[in-house]
C-alpha cells in the first residue's frame, strides 16, 4: 500500500498518576518514538507482511530525526523536506485509565511543498492497488488537500481511502473515495457541521448512530464506509449493511486504534481478501493496538487470536 501522510509527529508517551492542569508535575515514565497516523499504518503493514510506503513532509532538522528513527525501524519512506520543524505530541496515560492527547499543527507549508509532496504521491502510485490518505495536513495545504489526491489515484487506476477528519474529510468525499473509516465523533462532526461534536460511546444507541452515519458518508460520495466506535465498525456499502462486534481486551493506550484498523484492513485488501474478512483483520489489528502502549505497535499472533473472536452481523 502507498500511504500519505504529510504530518510527522515526534510522540512523547508519558506515564503520571494523576493529570492536574496548574501543578508542576514529574512524569514516571517517558517514550519518545516517530508518530503520526500513517507512521501508524506503516508499522502494521510491515508487522502483518503487507508491504508499505509511507510518503510524508520532514520539517527541518526534527524532521530528518523522525526520519532517521523511522529508518531505524526499518520502514519505508519517501520524503519531502520543508521547512520549519517537525511538530510533536504529548500522549499522557494516567494510572486511572484516562488518556489526554495535545497535538501541535505541525509547520505551515507554503504551496511549493505540498505540489512537491503531490507529486512524489503521483510518482510512486505504480504498482499499488491503494493510496491511503490519512490524519491532519500541515497548515497552509489545500483545503482539498487528500480529495485531490483521491482524484490523482483514480486517474492511475488506484483505489482510495481517507482516514481524515473536518474539512479534509468534506472534500474527500466531494471526490469519492472508495473506502472512508471515520471514527464516530468525526463523522458525526462533518454531518452536523461542527467537527468537535462528541461521540458519545457509551450511549445506548451508539451502534444505530454510527450505522446511519456510514450511511450518510457514502450519500456524501464514500464507496463505503467502516465508521468505527469502541463496540465495533458499522459498515454502509450502498448494497450491505452490517456490524462488527470488537472483542473485549485491556487498553492500555487506545491512540492508534484506527490507525491500525486501516493498516489490517488495506493491507489484506491489497493480497486479494474478501472485503469482509479485510475489515474483519483490521479490527483484530485494532484491538491487539490498544493493548501496546506505543501506537501501532501489534503482535501478528494477537491479532490473528483475536480475529477468530469476531462477530458480523448484517443489518
Amino acid at each position: 500500500m502507498l500511504i500519505a501522510g504529510p504530518n510527522l509527529t515526534l510522540d512523547r508517551i508519558l506515564r503520571i498518576d494523576e493529570l492536574r492542569p496548574g501543578e508542576v508535575l514529574r512524569f514516571t515514565d517517558a517514550i519518545i518514538a516517530p508518530g503520526g497516523k500513517g507512521v501508524n499504518v506503516a508499522r502494521v503493514g510491515r508487522t502483518l507482511g503487507f508491504p508499505a510506503v509511507l510518503v510524508a513532509l520532514a520539517p527541518g532538522r526534527t524532521g530528518r530525526a523522525v526520519v532517521e528513527l523511522l529508518q531505524d525501524e526499518g520502514l519505508e519512506l519517501d520524503v519531502v523536506a520543508s521547512g520549519g520543524e517537525a511538530r510533536a505530541a504529548s500522549i499522557v496515560l494516567e494510572r486511572s485509565g484516562r488518556v489526554t492527547v495535545l497535538n501541535e499543527p505541525g509547520p505551515a507549508i507554503g504551496s511549493e511543498d505540498w505540489s512537491a509532496f503531490e507529486a512524489t504521491v503521483a510518482e510512486r502510485l505504480a504498482g499499488h492497488r491503494f493510496l491511503v490518505c490519512i490524519g491532519s495536513t500541515p497548515p497552509g495545504s489545500p483545503p482539498d488537500a487528500y480529495g485531490r489526491l483521491v482524484r490523482l489515484a483514480r486517474e492511475r487506476g488506484v483505489s482510495s481511502l481517507v482516514d481524515a477528519s473536518g474539512e479534509s474529510l468534506a472534500y474527500a468525499l466531494e471526490a469519492g473515495p472508495d473506502l472512508v473509516t471515520p471514527n464516530l465523533a468525526e463523522a458525526e462532526g462533518i454531518l452536523a457541521g461542527d467537527v468537535s461534536q462528541p461521540a458519545a460511546e457509551r450511549s445506548p444507541d451508539v451502534k444505530d448512530r454510527a450505522l446511519e452515519a456510514a450511511a450518510a458518508m457514502v450519500a456524501r460520495g464514500a464507496g463505503t464506509a467502516a465508521v468505527t466506535v469502541g463496540a465495533g465498525v458499522a459498515v454502509d456499502g450502498r448494497s450491505e449493511r452490517w456490524w462488527i462486534d470488537a472483542p473485549s481486551v485491556t487498553v492500555r493506550n487506545p491512540i492508534g486504534a484506527g490507525d491500525s484498523l486501516v493498516g489490517g484492513l488495506v493491507g489484506s485488501l491489497e493480497r486479494g481478501d474478501d472485503f469482509r474478512d479485510a475489515l474483519g483483520l483490521g479490527v483484530a489489528a485494532a484491538s491487539a493496538s490498544v493493548e501496546s502502549e506505543l501506537p501501532g505497535l501489534i503482535d501478528s499472533e494477537r491479532v490473528l487470536h483475536l480475529s477468530r473472536r469476531l462477530s458480523f452481523r448484517d443489518e
